[in-house]
Protein backbone atom coordinates (compact mmCIF):
# COMPACT_ATOMS: atom_id res chain seq x y z
CA UNK A 1 0.00 0.00 0.00
CA UNK A 2 1.23 3.76 -1.01
CA UNK A 3 2.27 5.28 2.05
CA UNK A 4 0.34 8.87 0.41
CA UNK A 5 -3.23 8.13 -1.32
CA UNK A 6 -2.65 11.49 -3.26
CA UNK A 7 0.60 12.72 -4.28
CA UNK A 8 0.78 15.83 -6.54
CA UNK A 9 4.79 16.78 -8.29
CA UNK A 10 5.00 19.96 -9.92
CA UNK A 11 1.67 20.53 -11.09
CA UNK A 12 1.80 23.28 -13.53
CA UNK A 13 -1.87 23.95 -15.50
CA UNK A 14 -2.45 26.32 -18.26
CA UNK A 15 -4.34 28.35 -20.33
CA UNK A 16 -4.35 28.85 -23.86
CA UNK A 17 -6.04 31.84 -24.19
CA UNK A 18 -6.35 34.77 -27.62
CA UNK A 19 -4.50 36.98 -25.33
CA UNK A 20 -1.57 34.53 -24.27
CA UNK A 21 -0.90 32.13 -22.09
CA UNK A 22 -2.77 31.87 -17.81
CA UNK A 23 -0.43 29.92 -15.30
CA UNK A 24 -3.08 28.96 -13.30
CA UNK A 25 -1.54 27.01 -11.64
CA UNK A 26 2.30 27.04 -11.63
CA UNK A 27 4.29 24.09 -10.12
CA UNK A 28 2.67 23.21 -6.96
CA UNK A 29 3.65 20.04 -4.96
CA UNK A 30 1.65 18.22 -2.06
CA UNK A 31 0.57 15.38 -0.60
CA UNK A 32 -2.63 13.84 1.28
CA UNK A 33 -2.85 10.44 3.58
CA UNK A 34 -6.15 8.13 3.65
CA UNK A 35 -7.88 9.82 6.39
CA UNK A 36 -6.39 13.28 6.91
CA UNK A 37 -7.37 16.93 5.83
CA UNK A 38 -5.50 19.23 3.69
CA UNK A 39 -6.39 22.62 3.09
CA UNK A 40 -5.52 24.90 0.35
CA UNK A 41 -6.31 28.92 0.67
CA UNK A 42 -5.32 31.66 -0.56
CA UNK A 43 -7.15 34.73 -2.16
CA UNK A 44 -9.31 34.56 -5.20
CA UNK A 45 -7.64 34.15 -8.23
CA UNK A 46 -4.72 32.13 -6.59
CA UNK A 47 -4.99 28.93 -8.58
CA UNK A 48 -7.13 26.54 -5.42
CA UNK A 49 -10.10 25.38 -7.86
CA UNK A 50 -8.15 24.84 -10.85
CA UNK A 51 -5.91 22.77 -8.90
CA UNK A 52 -8.67 20.75 -7.55
CA UNK A 53 -9.84 20.57 -11.15
CA UNK A 54 -6.56 19.52 -12.47
CA UNK A 55 -6.58 16.40 -10.12
CA UNK A 56 -10.15 15.06 -11.59
CA UNK A 57 -9.13 16.52 -14.79
CA UNK A 58 -11.85 18.33 -15.57
CA UNK A 59 -10.62 21.49 -17.38
CA UNK A 60 -11.69 23.16 -20.54
CA UNK A 61 -10.94 20.60 -23.32
CA UNK A 62 -9.56 23.43 -25.82
CA UNK A 63 -7.93 25.79 -23.16
CA UNK A 64 -6.96 24.18 -20.53
CA UNK A 65 -3.74 21.48 -19.86
CA UNK A 66 -1.72 20.21 -17.27
CA UNK A 67 1.30 20.98 -19.19
CA UNK A 68 3.73 19.48 -16.36
CA UNK A 69 3.80 17.55 -13.49
CA UNK A 70 2.46 14.41 -12.30
CA UNK A 71 -1.02 13.70 -9.99
CA UNK A 72 -0.70 10.12 -8.25
CA UNK A 73 -3.58 8.06 -6.88
CA UNK A 74 -2.93 4.93 -5.07
CA UNK A 75 0.11 5.06 -6.85
CA UNK A 76 -1.53 5.12 -10.44
CA UNK A 77 -0.80 7.90 -12.85
CA UNK A 78 -3.92 10.12 -12.68
CA UNK A 79 -2.66 12.33 -16.17
CA UNK A 80 -2.30 8.48 -18.02
CA UNK A 81 -6.28 7.57 -17.36
CA UNK A 82 -7.78 6.87 -20.29
CA UNK A 83 -11.68 7.71 -20.00
CA UNK A 84 -13.03 4.74 -18.92
CA UNK A 85 -10.65 4.88 -16.09
CA UNK A 86 -11.65 7.86 -15.47
CA UNK A 87 -15.34 7.51 -14.77
CA UNK A 88 -14.63 5.04 -12.67
CA UNK A 89 -11.70 6.82 -10.53
CA UNK A 90 -14.52 9.81 -10.80
CA UNK A 91 -17.34 9.06 -8.62
CA UNK A 92 -15.67 5.71 -7.24
CA UNK A 93 -12.32 7.17 -5.50
CA UNK A 94 -13.17 10.54 -5.94
CA UNK A 95 -16.08 12.49 -5.23
CA UNK A 96 -15.99 16.44 -5.71
CA UNK A 97 -18.39 18.67 -3.81
CA UNK A 98 -18.47 21.56 -6.12
CA UNK A 99 -18.32 25.83 -5.01
CA UNK A 100 -22.12 26.39 -5.48
CA UNK A 101 -24.61 23.91 -4.17
CA UNK A 102 -27.65 25.57 -6.36
CA UNK A 103 -25.82 24.85 -9.64
CA UNK A 104 -24.22 21.31 -8.88
CA UNK A 105 -26.91 19.64 -9.38
CA UNK A 106 -29.03 18.65 -12.54
CA UNK A 107 -32.17 21.31 -12.35
CA UNK A 108 -34.41 18.91 -14.90
CA UNK A 109 -34.18 15.61 -13.07
CA UNK A 110 -35.15 14.64 -9.43
CA UNK A 111 -32.88 14.13 -6.77
CA UNK A 112 -34.02 10.54 -6.65
CA UNK A 113 -33.11 10.16 -10.11
CA UNK A 114 -29.56 11.90 -10.02
CA UNK A 115 -28.55 9.90 -7.49
CA UNK A 116 -29.82 6.09 -8.32
CA UNK A 117 -27.97 7.26 -11.90
CA UNK A 118 -24.62 7.50 -10.00
CA UNK A 119 -24.63 4.42 -8.20
CA UNK A 120 -25.54 2.18 -10.80
CA UNK A 121 -23.14 3.80 -13.01
CA UNK A 122 -20.31 3.37 -10.14
CA UNK A 123 -21.70 0.45 -8.40
CA UNK A 124 -23.91 -1.22 -10.46
CA UNK A 125 -26.71 -1.78 -8.21
CA UNK A 126 -30.26 -2.75 -9.49
CA UNK A 127 -32.90 0.49 -9.60
CA UNK A 128 -34.26 -0.66 -6.54
CA UNK A 129 -30.87 -0.91 -4.50
CA UNK A 130 -29.68 2.53 -5.58
CA UNK A 131 -33.13 4.03 -4.95
CA UNK A 132 -32.27 2.48 -1.43
CA UNK A 133 -29.22 3.29 -0.32
CA UNK A 134 -29.93 6.91 -1.37
CA UNK A 135 -32.81 7.30 0.59
CA UNK A 136 -30.12 5.76 3.29
CA UNK A 137 -27.31 8.40 2.50
CA UNK A 138 -29.76 11.55 2.76
CA UNK A 139 -30.95 10.60 6.15
CA UNK A 140 -27.11 10.03 7.35
CA UNK A 141 -27.02 13.83 6.18
CA UNK A 142 -29.81 14.97 8.43
CA UNK A 143 -32.30 15.26 5.53
CA UNK A 144 -35.91 15.25 6.59
CA UNK A 145 -38.42 13.21 4.68
CA UNK A 146 -36.33 11.96 2.41
CA UNK A 147 -38.57 9.56 0.78
CA UNK A 148 -40.16 13.03 -0.30
CA UNK A 149 -37.14 14.48 -1.19
CA UNK A 150 -36.04 12.07 -3.99
CA UNK A 151 -38.71 13.07 -5.55
CA UNK A 152 -37.92 17.02 -5.34
CA UNK A 153 -36.15 18.99 -8.25
CA UNK A 154 -33.07 21.09 -6.90
CA UNK A 155 -34.92 24.15 -7.09
CA UNK A 156 -37.47 23.24 -4.73
CA UNK A 157 -34.83 22.75 -2.32
CA UNK A 158 -32.40 25.35 -0.26
CA UNK A 159 -28.80 26.00 -0.64
CA UNK A 160 -28.09 24.19 2.33
CA UNK A 161 -30.40 21.04 1.56
CA UNK A 162 -28.76 21.37 -2.09
CA UNK A 163 -25.14 21.12 -0.46
CA UNK A 164 -26.91 17.81 2.08
CA UNK A 165 -27.87 16.20 -1.04
CA UNK A 166 -24.35 16.68 -2.71
CA UNK A 167 -22.59 15.39 0.51
CA UNK A 168 -25.19 12.90 0.35
CA UNK A 169 -24.00 11.47 -3.27
CA UNK A 170 -20.54 11.60 -2.09
CA UNK A 171 -21.12 9.64 1.13
CA UNK A 172 -23.36 7.11 -1.18
CA UNK A 173 -20.21 5.84 -3.11
CA UNK A 174 -17.77 5.74 0.17
CA UNK A 175 -15.01 7.53 -1.98
CA UNK A 176 -11.65 7.45 -0.74
CA UNK A 177 -10.77 11.25 -1.49
CA UNK A 178 -13.32 13.87 -1.35
CA UNK A 179 -12.82 17.66 -2.54
CA UNK A 180 -14.83 20.49 -1.49
CA UNK A 181 -14.27 23.45 -3.21
CA UNK A 182 -15.62 26.23 -0.92
CA UNK A 183 -18.27 23.52 0.45
CA UNK A 184 -19.91 26.68 2.82
CA UNK A 185 -20.14 29.20 0.16
CA UNK A 186 -23.45 31.18 0.46
CA UNK A 187 -24.48 29.22 3.48
CA UNK A 188 -25.59 30.54 6.88
CA UNK A 189 -23.30 29.87 9.98
CA UNK A 190 -25.47 27.30 11.28
CA UNK A 191 -25.66 25.29 7.91
CA UNK A 192 -22.36 25.71 7.49
CA UNK A 193 -21.15 24.09 10.85
CA UNK A 194 -23.57 20.92 9.92
CA UNK A 195 -22.29 20.67 6.65
CA UNK A 196 -18.63 20.63 8.53
CA UNK A 197 -19.63 17.72 11.22
CA UNK A 198 -21.16 15.86 8.14
CA UNK A 199 -17.79 15.59 6.26
CA UNK A 200 -16.23 15.00 9.74
CA UNK A 201 -18.54 11.93 10.26
CA UNK A 202 -17.44 11.01 6.16
CA UNK A 203 -13.85 10.84 7.27
CA UNK A 204 -14.63 8.77 10.85
CA UNK A 205 -16.63 6.33 9.67
CA UNK A 206 -14.94 5.82 5.98
CA UNK A 207 -11.44 6.93 6.39
CA UNK A 208 -11.61 9.00 4.06
CA UNK A 209 -9.40 11.89 2.38
CA UNK A 210 -10.30 15.32 2.38
CA UNK A 211 -8.90 18.23 0.35
CA UNK A 212 -10.41 21.37 1.39
CA UNK A 213 -10.78 24.22 -0.39
CA UNK A 214 -11.70 27.28 1.45
CA UNK A 215 -11.20 31.27 1.97
CA UNK A 216 -12.51 30.68 5.43
CA UNK A 217 -9.04 30.38 7.73
CA UNK A 218 -11.49 29.57 10.89
CA UNK A 219 -12.89 26.37 8.99
CA UNK A 220 -8.97 25.59 8.44
CA UNK A 221 -8.39 25.42 11.98
CA UNK A 222 -11.26 23.27 12.74
CA UNK A 223 -10.97 20.78 10.27
CA UNK A 224 -7.32 20.38 8.37
CA UNK A 225 -4.68 18.55 9.78
CA UNK A 226 -1.85 20.74 6.58
CA UNK A 227 -2.37 23.33 5.27
CA UNK A 228 -0.99 25.08 1.82
CA UNK A 229 -1.16 28.36 1.11
CA UNK A 230 -1.35 29.75 -2.33
CA UNK A 231 -0.60 32.64 -4.60
CA UNK A 232 -0.91 33.25 -8.19
CA UNK A 233 -0.45 29.58 -8.84
CA UNK A 234 2.23 29.07 -7.02
CA UNK A 235 2.68 27.82 -2.91
CA UNK A 236 3.77 30.19 -0.51
CA UNK A 237 3.97 28.10 2.07
CA UNK A 238 3.04 24.84 3.42
CA UNK A 239 3.24 23.14 7.22
CA UNK A 240 1.01 21.62 9.64
CA UNK A 241 -1.70 23.79 10.78
CA UNK A 242 -0.73 24.36 14.32
CA UNK A 243 2.80 25.48 12.83
CA UNK A 244 0.71 27.86 10.37
CA UNK A 245 -1.11 29.12 12.89
CA UNK A 246 1.31 29.63 15.79
CA UNK A 247 4.61 30.29 13.30
CA UNK A 248 3.52 31.57 9.94
CA UNK A 249 6.87 32.70 8.40
CA UNK A 250 5.65 34.26 4.62
CA UNK A 251 4.53 37.71 4.47
CA UNK A 252 1.72 36.85 2.30
CA UNK A 253 0.24 34.21 5.14
CA UNK A 254 0.62 36.92 8.01
CA UNK A 255 -1.17 38.96 5.24
CA UNK A 256 -4.31 36.52 5.34
CA UNK A 257 -4.08 36.25 9.43
CA UNK A 258 -4.00 39.88 9.82
CA UNK A 259 -6.82 40.32 7.66
CA UNK A 260 -9.05 38.41 9.84
CA UNK A 261 -11.22 40.33 12.08
CA UNK A 262 -11.07 39.69 15.57
CA UNK A 263 -13.69 39.52 18.39
CA UNK A 264 -11.66 41.65 20.63
CA UNK A 265 -12.20 44.27 18.00
CA UNK A 266 -14.04 47.23 18.46
CA UNK A 267 -17.06 48.62 15.89
CA UNK A 268 -14.46 51.33 14.69
CA UNK A 269 -11.50 48.80 14.30
CA UNK A 270 -10.25 49.53 10.59
CA UNK A 271 -9.84 45.79 8.94
CA UNK A 272 -6.37 45.13 8.29
CA UNK A 273 -6.21 44.18 4.29
CA UNK A 274 -3.17 43.26 1.56
CA UNK A 275 -2.60 46.84 -0.22
CA UNK A 276 -2.57 46.13 -4.37
CA UNK A 277 -3.69 43.64 -6.39
CA UNK A 278 -2.83 39.68 -7.44
CA UNK A 279 -0.49 39.84 -10.49
CA UNK A 280 -1.56 38.91 -14.24
CA UNK A 281 -1.28 35.41 -14.64
CA UNK A 282 -0.06 35.64 -18.68
CA UNK A 283 3.09 37.71 -17.15
CA UNK A 284 4.09 35.65 -13.75
CA UNK A 285 6.72 33.28 -13.81
CA UNK A 286 10.11 35.77 -13.95
CA UNK A 287 10.48 36.51 -10.53
CA UNK A 288 8.40 36.46 -6.84
CA UNK A 289 5.19 36.86 -7.67
CA UNK A 290 3.70 38.74 -4.53
CA UNK A 291 6.80 41.47 -4.43
CA UNK A 292 4.86 44.19 -5.72
CA UNK A 293 2.86 43.60 -2.67
CA UNK A 294 4.97 42.54 -0.18
CA UNK A 295 6.88 45.65 1.80
CA UNK A 296 10.07 43.26 2.75
CA UNK A 297 10.72 42.90 -0.79
CA UNK A 298 14.24 43.44 -1.99
CA UNK A 299 15.89 43.46 -5.64
CA UNK A 300 15.91 39.80 -5.56
CA UNK A 301 12.92 39.30 -5.14
CA UNK A 302 12.22 40.83 -8.59
CA UNK A 303 14.56 38.82 -10.37
CA UNK A 304 14.38 35.40 -9.17
CA UNK A 305 11.82 32.75 -8.30
CA UNK A 306 11.99 31.77 -5.25
CA UNK A 307 12.15 28.02 -4.68
CA UNK A 308 9.63 26.44 -1.77
CA UNK A 309 12.33 24.83 1.05
CA UNK A 310 11.68 23.40 3.90
CA UNK A 311 13.09 26.00 6.66
CA UNK A 312 12.41 23.58 9.58
CA UNK A 313 11.09 19.81 9.25
CA UNK A 314 7.42 19.89 7.76
CA UNK A 315 7.52 23.69 7.35
CA UNK A 316 7.85 24.63 3.06
CA UNK A 317 8.58 28.53 2.54
CA UNK A 318 8.76 29.95 -0.64
CA UNK A 319 10.42 33.23 -0.01
CA UNK A 320 13.99 34.73 -0.41
CA UNK A 321 14.26 36.50 3.03
CA UNK A 322 12.89 33.77 4.96
CA UNK A 323 14.94 30.66 4.41
CA UNK A 324 17.78 28.28 6.42
CA UNK A 325 20.40 30.80 5.65
CA UNK A 326 18.04 34.51 5.90
CA UNK A 327 15.18 35.29 8.46
CA UNK A 328 12.52 37.28 8.48
CA UNK A 329 10.69 39.03 11.44
CA UNK A 330 7.41 40.34 10.75
CA UNK A 331 7.25 44.28 11.57
CA UNK A 332 11.03 44.66 10.39
CA UNK A 333 9.19 46.98 8.06
CA UNK A 334 7.34 50.06 9.63
CA UNK A 335 4.25 50.94 8.64
CA UNK A 336 3.22 46.96 6.97
CA UNK A 337 0.64 46.59 9.92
Amino acid sequence: MDEHLLAVQNLKTYFYTASGVVKAVDGISFELDRGKTLGIVGESGSGKSIAAKSIIRLLPVKTGKCVDGSISFEGKDVLSFNMKELNRFRGSDLSFIFQDPMTSLDPVFTVGEQMVEMLKVHHAMSSADAWNTSVESLKKVGIPDPEKRMNSYPYELSGGMCQRVIIAMAVSCRPKLVIADEPTTALDVTVQAQVLDLLKDLQKNYNTALLLITHNLGVVWEMCDKVMVMYAGRTVEYADVKTLYSDPKHPYTWGLLGSMPKLTDTSKAVLAAIPGTPPDLRLTGKCCNFYNRCPYAEEICRKEIPLLEEVTTGHFIACHRQNRTNHLEKGMVTGYE
